[in-house]
């Protein structure tokens, strides 16, 4: 199939323009408006959409900007209220994306971002602009979402920063495809690989994360700025050791290595046994499972968990996505019995295996079948509450039917996609559930992503 051709309307490839930054979509992207001459004929202006992105994604732009004029371009790395010059690569029927080439006069909110592949690297979309803007951006993206999406005004909480808005982050997965190398020479047969040694370099082989704007083109990263001294130090040595054994030949495809910090230790291996400390626990679970990634922010995020799940009264309280234990364990001492479900058969073990190592005996956890979550549950729907902690996509229908079908007095709500979670608020307001507390938590800094936690009870 040949390559699409480009949509030259309403401006043509690679158009230079400039526009005014008016606000950020939630994807972290600056958003303007510019006059055209002939906007392209039967489309909505006023109807704003995104490339198409992961399960989960959705209201990627503020509606507030739906009734201004213009046409929109969204431009990544531009900051609200900054003129700037941008180059259109991208125009979709309702909206154009550009790359920002200039910026003709800086938010005074704009610093020098201290990574070198800042503006290339898609990772992070903030290290430009100053941290307590970020925070300021964040609580307005909640705001937009609730009002937009699940159709309330609220007072969301301002932001929880992060106690270290650099070198915070506990785990990375950079990515490397296979070598462009195209090598006529005939392969050495005493080679154990029957590969030609070949020299690799960060043009022919990069490892680190997704260009920015694309969906396969990879930046080399050779030091992240967001994570741990160790890690950096250990990703220098790994990405040595793995150009070597991709100039034996070993790779024909691409691959992702990991390296998480636990303990003041770096593990590359996926099935380690690693320990994280949060507050006064000690838990263990394997390297390539799922775990908070920002260890400074933990005991203050999981203590306003256990403060919303026990102030509404509950005696029980059961964690619907219990993983190896984190909102459980550390939510324990605030109810008579706690119970933990994931399907997940080795994470329960580790749950535990963690109860027992912290001394807490009020907990149980079980491997639950996704189509039976709360059966055999013998706390009283009036007395619990249910923590969740879904994947960014959000809670999928048969769970929520079941959690709607048991009733619970309350549920304490985190989510690392506050649009998804808004779009399951909605099922919540519709099944009698009011909303009493929305606390968003930066885990992220630099980033676009944050961690929000909503407090619903059954009216």
């Amino acid at each position: 199939m040949g390559k699409k051709r480009f949509n030259d309307t309403p401006f043509s490839y690679h158009q230079e323009i400039e526009l005014e930054i008016s606000t950020l979509t939630n994807l972290g992207i600056g958003l303007g408006r510019v006059q055209v001459a002939t906007p392209p004929e039967n489309k909505n202006l006023s109807t704003v959409s995104h490339p198409k992105e992961p399960e989960g994604t959705e209201a990627d732009l503020p509606r507030r900007s739906a009734s201004e004029g213009g046409w929109v371009v969204m431009c990544a790395f531009a900051l609200p209220g900054e003129r700037v010059r941008a180059r259109v690569f991208r125009n979709h029927k309702n909206y154009s994306e550009a790359d920002l080439l200039a910026v003709l006069r800086p938010s005074p909110h704009r610093v020098a971002a201290p990574c070198v592949v800042f503006g290339r690297c898609g990772g992070c979309q903030y290290q430009n602009f100053t941290y307590e803007q970020q925070l300021v951006w964040k609580r307005q993206q909640v705001e937009e979402l609730l009002k937009y999406m699940a159709g309330i005004e609220f007072p969301v909480a301002p932001v929880i920063g992060s106690p270290q808005q650099y070198g915070y982050r506990s785990k990375i997965t950079p990515h490397f495809n296979p070598p462009r190398i195209h090598s006529h020479e005939p392969r050495d047969p005493s080679s154990a690989s029957g590969a030609q040694p070949v020299e690799i370099n960060e043009t022919n082989f990069p490892i680190g994360f997704l260009r920015q704007g694309t969906r396969f083109d990879l930046v080399d990263v050779p030091r992240c700025e967001i994570a741990t001294e160790r890690i950096n130090t250990r990703l220098t040595e790994l990405r040595a050791e793995t150009r070597e054994r991709a100039a034996a030949g070993e790779f024909t495809r691409g691959g992702t290595l990991l390296l998480r910090e636990a303990s003041g230790e770096v593990t590359t291996e996926y099935d380690r046994v690693i320990t994280e400390t949060v507050g006064t626990l000690k838990l263990r679970f394997l390297a390539r499972d799922f775990f908070q990634n920002n260890p400074f922010i933990l005991p203050q995020f999981t203590s306003y968990v256990r403060e919303q799940a026990a102030g509404t009264g509950a005696r029980f309280l059961v964690d619907a996505y219990c993983g190896s234990g984190l909102f459980a364990l550390s939510s324990a001492t605030a109810f008579e019995a706690v119970a933990g479900v994931e399907i997940s058969e080795t994470s329960v073990a580790f749950a535990r295996e963690n109860a027992t190592a912290n001394g807490i005996t009020n907990a149980t956890f079980r491997a639950g079948d996704a189509s039976r979550i709360f059966d055999g549950l013998r706390f009283s729907a009036e007395e619990t509450v249910v923590v969740i902690d879904p994947p960014r996509k959000g809670c999928d229908e048969p769970f929520l039917n079941q959690l709607f079908q048991f009733g619970p007095r309350a549920v304490t709500y985190v989510s690392c996609d506050p649009a998804t979670q808004m779009r399951d608020l909605k099922s919540f307001i519709a099944h009698g559930y009011k909303l009493t507390a929305v606390q968003p938590f930066d885990l992220f800094p630099q980033t676009r992503h944050l961690e929000c936690v909503i407090t619903l009870r059954k009216a």
